[in-house]
């Protein structure tokens, strides 16, 4: 095992370890006795649909898994009931039992795309808060502070702006926090709005003597409009149900400032060849649209695989290329001609059978987006030929 090349890959799009010199100690603990470490992400299944967003960290415990560590995931179970407070203004109306269950089972379809299936371990919260007796929740209680709590900016903030913050939102990072302690959590994986309640964890386990969690904070994967971060009311998102197309398109949509930060929340690309490509962005010796071609290809691939993600880069070109044409272009009507040397002089689109000889040598003719190298090639249907970067000519039949 290599401590530091292993470091490096789950380094790669994290914002922040807390600590590092602990996540090594682990590591090398986890080395010397064979015991795997426990990587925990919570999730609150609040809805069925899963976008690549919320992939970032799901990612990252797939990394882990490929070093031989185990992904718990935890269903939030009771917290789906409650409703993270963290970056809302207003609480969030609570979900049925039932909601929970039936939006978990396709969570987790969804999150098997990346995971590891037999290294991952499905709970639920109610295994161990199910049975807690009243006096069981205020002693968790007990163990934090208002301070500590009015210390949230979430929570500060809706106080100081006179908006309701319920009682039952502070009970939030205690829940989260005791499922560290319940599943004995080596390192917690979320996003950097995820902070506090990951904080919480570490707290608590220790308050029970246990060994602190790592905590691990991503950014959150901004919108295919590089304004805002992803999300399905704002229509920027990328969801794992997209087919290659639509995940390829998209991809290709985005802003060209958020080429390298797709490559390093979005894929599997290595920290080195993402370096490689930010270098070839920065010096312009290569065009933002062939990188962005690279990014549509592996988050395509990583859902669908490799054949699927030719295609469905085949299929853009085509429909790019198709875009390109000009709404105003001369017509020709198919007579007698229909040599498509003879039609290229005939139409005057080509100044003599010389020019365009040459054309066909340069490999400069295509007819609906495709390449033609014969040029006495019979034209029978209605098509559109390309010569040279900006001629196009319009073949109708009469």
């Amino acid at each position: 095992m290599n401590i530091k090349k292993d470091l490096e890959m789950i380094k790669k799009g994290v914002e922040e370890i807390i600590s590092e010199e602990e996540l090594i100690k682990k590591l090398k603990h986890s080395e010397e006795t064979g015991k795997p470490l426990r990587i925990k992400y919570g999730i609150d299944p609040t809805g069925a649909d899963v976008h690549i967003g919320h992939l970032v960290p799901i990612r990252k415990m797939r990394e882990f898994q490929d070093l031989g560590h185990t992904g718990v995931i935890i269903i939030g179970d009771f917290t789906a009931q409650i409703g993270d407070p963290t970056g809302k203004d207003e609480s969030r109306p609570p979900l049925t039992k039932e909601d929970v269950k039936k939006n978990a089972e396709k969570y987790m379809d969804q999150l098997f795309a990346i995971l590891d299936k037999e290294k991952t371990e499905v709970r639920w919260q109610t295994e161990w808060f199910g049975n807690m007796t009243m006096a069981d929740v205020l002693k968790l209680m007990g163990k934090f502070t208002l301070a500590q709590f009015m210390a949230h900016d979430t929570f500060r903030s809706r106080y100081e702006n006179g908006l309701p913050l319920g009682m039952h939102e502070m009970m939030y990072p205690i829940l989260q926090a005791y499922d560290s302690v319940a599943i004995e959590a080596d390192v917690e994986l979320g996003a950097t709005e995820q902070k506090f309640n990951i904080l919480a964890g570490r707290d608590m386990q220790r308050y029970f003597n246990m060994k602190q969690q790592v905590a691990i904070l991503s950014p959150i994967l901004m919108g295919t409009d590089g304004k805002e971060k992803m999300s399905k009311s704002l229509n920027n998102y990328i969801a794992v149900f997209d087919t290659p197309q639509d995940k390829y398109g998209k991809t290709m949509s985005i802003p060209d400032e958020l080429i390298i930060n797709y490559f390093n929340y979005a894929t599997k690309i290595s920290p080195d060849e993402i370096r490689k490509i930010s270098q070839q962005l920065e010096e312009g010796k290569i065009n933002p649209k062939v990188i962005k071609q690279k990014l549509a290809r592996e988050i395509v691939a990583l859902y669908h695989g490799e054949e699927e993600a030719q295609k469905a880069e085949t299929e853009f070109n085509q429909i790019f290329a198709k875009k390109l044409i000009p709404d105003d272009m001369p017509e020709y009507i198919l007579g007698d001609k229909t040599k498509l040397l003879d039609i290229l002089v005939d139409s005057k689109i080509c100044a003599s059978g010389g020019e365009a000889r040459r054309m066909f040598k340069q490999n400069a003719v295509s007819i609906d987006g495709e390449k033609v190298k014969e040029m006495f090639i019979e034209i029978q249907e209605e098509c559109i030929v390309k010569v040279g970067k900006r001629r196009f000519l319009k073949i109708v039949k009469n």
